[in-house]
C-alpha cells in the first residue's frame, strides 16, 4: 500500500498537509526525525501512516491519557488495530493488550511515559515487534522547556539501533530543539520545521487598569466575538467566579475524571452555528457550552476546530504555554483571535511566582521533613515506599503554605530525593479479606454475596493484591463495598484524587540542592517570565513576529492583524 493510499483508504484525504510526507518519508528511511508542526497541523497522521504501510508496531508516547483514548477509538472507526495502556488498568487488562500487540495484527500501541519506568514493563516491550518509537509533546523531555517531565528520560533507553524515533511538538524554542535532540540519543540532527506562523490568528493585548476592568473586557469581548471561546486563568477558584460571571462552565483538575469528561464533551458540542449572536449571559446547557473557563489542565489534545477566541486572564508563566494554548483558537484557518489581559500588578504578580515556584532553600528542606512527619517516615527509612499524598491535609496539619510547599515538593523530586506526581484520580480498588471456607460462616445479604462471587470470578488475583476494580462505582455498590469492608471481608479503596509521593532515597537529615537543580532553573524560569511581560508590555513590534522570532524564526513577515499591526496601519 502507498502512502497515498493508505491516506485515501483510511483517513478520506486526497493529499497531505505541508511537510507531513516529507516527515514521512524520513521515519520510513530509518532517520532519527524531530518534526516541528503547529498545534492543529495534522501530527498524528506522521506516525500513522508508517504505522500503516510497513510491518510491525508504533510504539506512540504521550502524557495525555484523554488523547490515547481518543485515538485508539478513532483508529478503531477506521479499522485500524490499536492498543493503550495506562494508569488504572487492570493487570489483565494490560496483559491482554501487550498480547494482543505482540501476536496479533495491532499497528499502534499508545502508552505514558510512566510505564516507562516500570521494569516488568519494559522487558515485555521488548518482545514486542516495534518498528517506530514516536513522542508526542516531545519538548516536555527537555529541563529547559516549559512542562518537564523526568519520565521521558527514560525513552532513550528502550530504543534499539535499528528502530527510528519520531519526535513531534509544536513548542520549542532553538535550546530545546538541541535538548531533545540529544536526550533522545538521536544517531544524527534531523529537524524538519513548519513555520509556526498562523495568519488566520490575531494577536491582541488588552490594557486593563485593574481587575474589575479586567472583568468589563472579558464580557464586553465574550459579547462582541461569534463562536466557541476558552478563557484561561491561574487558579481553580478564579475559574470558579468567573464562570459565575459570565453564566459559562468551568473545568479544572479539581473536578472528578467523569465530570471534567462531561463538561469537556458539552463544550466540544456547540457549534458556532448554533446561536447567530452568542452571548455571555446566557446559563451554561448540560449538552452545549459556548465557553468554558479553565486552569491549564484544560485544552492539550483537543481537536476543536472552530474555536474562534482563546482569552487569557492571567499571564502565562512563558511564550511557550501562552503560544500553545492560544494556538487552540481558528484550527480551521478562519480568522480567530488571541487576547491577553494585562494588568500593571500582574507584572507584581509575576515576580512573587518566581518565589513561589522556587522558595529558599530553608523552605525546602523544611517542607521535605514536615511531609516526612506527616507520612510518618522517620530519618534512614522510607526507601522505595510509595504514599498518597492529599496536600489540602498535609498544608492544614503541618500548617505549610500550599503554593511553596507544592513548588518544594518538585524541587525535591528533580533533586533525586523523592519521585513526586501531580493529583491525579485513582480506580477504587478492593482485595477479598477472608478465604471461601471462611466466607461461608459470614451472614451476607444476597446482594453483598452476589457482588463477592462477581468479584471472586472477575478478578482472579483478588484474594492476594488489591486489584482495579473496572465496574462503573455507582452509590449502591459503594456502600456495599463500604459495608462489607467494615467487617473487614474486602479491603475497599474508593476513587479519590491524590498526588503520589515515593522515597527514591531513605529519608534524609541533610538536603542539599545543586546549583543545575535550584540556581539555574530559577534564573530560567525568570528569565522565560520575563519574556512574557516584556510581550505583554510591548507596544512597537508585531505581536507574531515576536512570538515567531522567540521561536527561532527571524525573518517572519509582520502579520498585519495584530493589534500593533492595526494601530500601526490605521496611524499611516
Amino acid at each position: 500500500m502507498t502512502l497515498q493510499e493508505a491516506l485515501k483508504t483510511y483517513f478520506g484525504y486526497e493529499s497531505f498537509r505541508p511537510l507531513q510526507e516529507e516527515i514521512i518519508r524520513s521515519v520510513l528511511s530509518g532517520r532519527d526525525t524531530l518534526a516541528l508542526m503547529p498545534t492543529g497541523g495534522g501530527k498524528s497522521l506522521c506516525f500513522q501512516i508508517p504505522a500503516l504501510v510497513q510491518e510491525g508496531l508504533c510504539l506512540v508516547i504521550s502524557p495525555l491519557i484523554a488523547l490515547m483514548k481518543d485515538q485508539v477509538e478513532n483508529l478503531k472507526k477506521r479499522g485500524i488495530l490499536a492498543a493503550a495502556i495506562y494508569t488504572g488498568m487492570s493487570y489483565d487488562k494490560q496483559r491482554t493488550a501487550l498480547d494482543n500487540c505482540q501476536f496479533g495484527p495491532y499497528r499502534c500501541l499508545y502508552v505514558s511515559p510512566e510505564r516507562l519506568e516500570s521494569e516488568d514493563f519494559r522487558k515485555r516491550l521488548a518482545q514486542l515487534p516495534i518498528t517506530l518509537i514516536a513522542v508526542d509533546e516531545a519538548h516536555c523531555i527537555s529541563e529547559w522547556g516549559y512542562d518537564f517531565r523526568p519520565s521521558y528520560l527514560k525513552i532513550a533507553e528502550i530504543r534499539t539501533a535499528d528502530v527510528p524515533i519520531l519526535a513531534l511538538t509544536a513548542t520549542a524554542t532553538p535550546d530545546v530543539v538541541e535538548d531533545i535532540q540529544n536526550k533522545l540519543a538521536f544517531r544524527e540532527k534531523n529537524v524538519l520545521k513548519k513555520s509556526f506562523a498562523r495568519h488566520n490568528l490575531s494577536y491582541v493585548v488588552r490594557y486593563c487598569r485593574d481587575a474589575e476592568e479586567k472583568k468589563e473586557q472579558l464580557q464586553h469581548i465574550l459579547s462582541s466575538v461569534q463562536g466557541s471561546a476558552i478563557v484561561y486563568v491561574r487558579n481553580r477558584k478564579r475559574a470558579e467566579e468567573l464562570a459565575q460571571l459570565l453564566n459559562a462552565t468551568f473545568y479544572h483538575a479539581g473536578l472528578s475524571a467523569e465530570e471534567r469528561a462531561r463538561r469537556q464533551e458539552a463544550w466540544k458540542n456547540y457549534c458556532s452555528a448554533d446561536v447567530p449572536l452568542p452571548k455571555c449571559s446566557e446559563a451554561p446547557s448540560s449538552t452545549v457550552n459556548r465557553v468554558i473557563v479553565c486552569t491549564n489542565a484544560f485544552g492539550m489534545g483537543i481537536d476543536k476546530p472552530d474555536v474562534r477566541l482563546v482569552i487569557h486572564y492571567d499571564l502565562p508563566d512563558t511564550l511557550e504555554q501562552y503560544f500553545q494554548e492560544a494556538g487552540r483558537a481558528g484550527r480551521d484557518e478562519k480568522t480567530a483571535y488571541a487576547v491577553l489581559l494585562y494588568a500593571p500588578e500582574d507584572k507584581t504578580k509575576a515576580r512573587k511566582r518566581v518565589h513561589d515556584n522556587y522558595p529558599e532553600k530553608e523552605f525546602i528542606a523544611t517542607a521535605y521533613h514536615k511531609t516526612c512527619d506527616f507520612l510518618g517516615v522517620g530519618a534512614g527509612s522510607g526507601l522505595g515506599h510509595s504514599f498518597a499524598l492529599h496536600m489540602d491535609e498535609l498544608i492544614q496539619v503541618m500548617h505549610l503554605p500550599l503554593l511553596q510547599t507544592y513548588s518544594a515538593l518538585h524541587i525535591l523530586s528533580q533533586a533525586g530525593y523523592i519521585d513526586f506526581e501531580d493529583e491525579q484520580e485513582t480506580q477504587p480498588r478492593v482485595r477479598v479479606e477472608v478465604s471461601l471456607g471462611d466466607l461461608r460462616q459470614y451472614t451476607v445479604t444476597q446482594e453483598q454475596n452476589d457482588l463477592l462471587q462477581h468479584l471472586l470470578r472477575t478478578y482472579p488475583g483478588i484474594m492476594t493484591d488489591l486489584q482495579y476494580i473496572r465496574e462503573e462505582i455507582t452509590h449502591a455498590l459503594h456502600e456495599t463495598l463500604a459495608s462489607l469492608a467494615t467487617r473487614h471481608i474486602v479491603t475497599y479503596i474508593p476513587r479519590t484524587r491524590a498526588c503520589r509521593f515515593t522515597f527514591i532515597k531513605e529519608r534524609q537529615t541533610d538536603i542539599w540542592l545543586s546549583p543545575e537543580v535550584y540556581e539555574k532553573r530559577a534564573a530560567h524560569y525568570a528569565d522565560k517570565l520575563q519574556h512574557m511581560v516584556e510581550y505583554a508590555e510591548n507596544t512597537q513590534f508585531c505581536r507574531s513576529q515576536v512570538l515567531l522570532s522567540y521561536f527561532g524564526e527571524e525573518d517572519a513577515p509582520v502579520c498585519g492583524t495584530c493589534d500593533i499591526c492595526r494601530q500601526s496601519f490605521a496611524s499611516r
